[in-house]
């Protein structure tokens, strides 16, 4: 009797699984509107849709405390298949810039899979008197206690990028933090700021625009995209070893069902070969994750490596949210 009941229960979790997702499923973006998150999101949420029987994607914007609240709003989610967490470098970060989170990083969230690696790029106001990277090295010097470097808010990839470049000039800027990146675009854009570092996705069309200009990129060898093909790496410029790439993934929270799980890994693995998604993201400058990485285990190791890679950082420049 007992093994008549248990086969029982077994076919209808295993007839749940197989109907899911039988209503829309919500990817949340822990940043605003508009910026670079957001678009890898939207343009991701496209290609599941295709590979999730053509069930709707949403895609909610959850912004506030460098990402946290999104990841939070994620983590204490039901764990029933229909709320996801696309979330970038954060995820490792967040554990050393804040003191207290309302989540724990490594316990709270079932890991899905990566999803692509994004350069960044070091880019000015269009009136800065700097053309290149060694003439921008110069106006630094001289300018030294007047610099304004913007940022996506602390923690943001834009704050970890700007942050480090600091430490490796040994030249102290004003750090201005916005509530996003689309803002502080905005006041780059209109001169109010001088410097950003921020991601290829929030850069690239502004550089081809001409309205931004563009110094360097972050990544240990020049890019591809013919927009930002021939900018120089901050390494061969000498800053020896400077190598920052935002990455990102896709988290359920945890207790999710595994066959869930497995699932959308599935989609995403075949979204990443998406041609329309691909393009999008080439188009950035963005990179796609076809490794290991893909998967839950391997994307998880990753971010416990990368918890272990920027905490010493974040510790040494003494700078945190709470």
């Amino acid at each position: 009797m007992k093994k008549t009941l248990f086969a029982i229960a077994a076919l209808a979790l295993a007839g749940s699984a197989l109907a899911w997702p039988d209503k829309p499923v919500t990817v949340v973006v822990p940043f605003a509107a508009g910026g670079p998150t957001d678009k890898v999101a939207r343009d991701l949420a496209v290609a599941l849709q295709k590979n999730l029987n053509n069930q709707s994607i949403v895609v909610e914007n959850v912004g506030g405390a460098g990402g946290t609240l999104g990841a939070a709003r994620v983590a204490k989610a039901a764990p029933d298949g229909y709320t996801f967490l696309l979330h970038h470098i954060g995820m490792a970060t967040s554990p050393a810039l804040y003191r207290s989170l309302p989540y724990k990083t490594l316990e709270d969230f079932e890991y899905v899979g990566m999803i692509n690696e994004v350069p960044m790029t070091l880019v000015g106001r269009s009136t800065l008197p700097a053309n290149n990277y060694a003439e921008l090295v110069k106006w630094l010097e001289a300018n030294k206690g007047k610099i304004n470097l913007a940022n996506a808010g602390l923690g943001a990839a834009s704050h970890l990028c700007g942050l480090l470049f600091q430490q490796a000039l040994k030249i102290d800027m004003t750090t201005i933090p916005y509530k996003g990146t689309a803002p502080a675009m905005t006041d780059l854009l209109g001169g109010q700021v001088d410097l950003m570092c921020d991601q290829t996705t929030n850069t690239t069309t502004q550089i081809e625009a001409g309205k931004i200009k563009a110094f360097a990129v972050t990544t240990s060898k020049p890019l591809t995209t013919p927009a930002l093909a021939k900018l120089p790496t901050l390494d061969s410029q000498g800053l020896k070893g400077f190598n920052v790439s935002v990455w990102h993934g896709l988290y359920a929270p945890r207790g999710t069902p595994k066959a869930v799980l497995d699932q959308m890994n599935a989609a995403l693995k075949k979204s990443l070969q998406d041609p329309a998604f691909v393009r999008s993201m080439e188009s950035l400058g963005a990179v796609m994750v076809t490794d290991a990485r893909t998967n839950p285990a391997e994307h998880k190791r990753f971010v416990e490596a990368e918890i272990a890679k920027w905490g010493p950082v974040i510790r040494a420049a003494g700078q945190y949210a709470d």
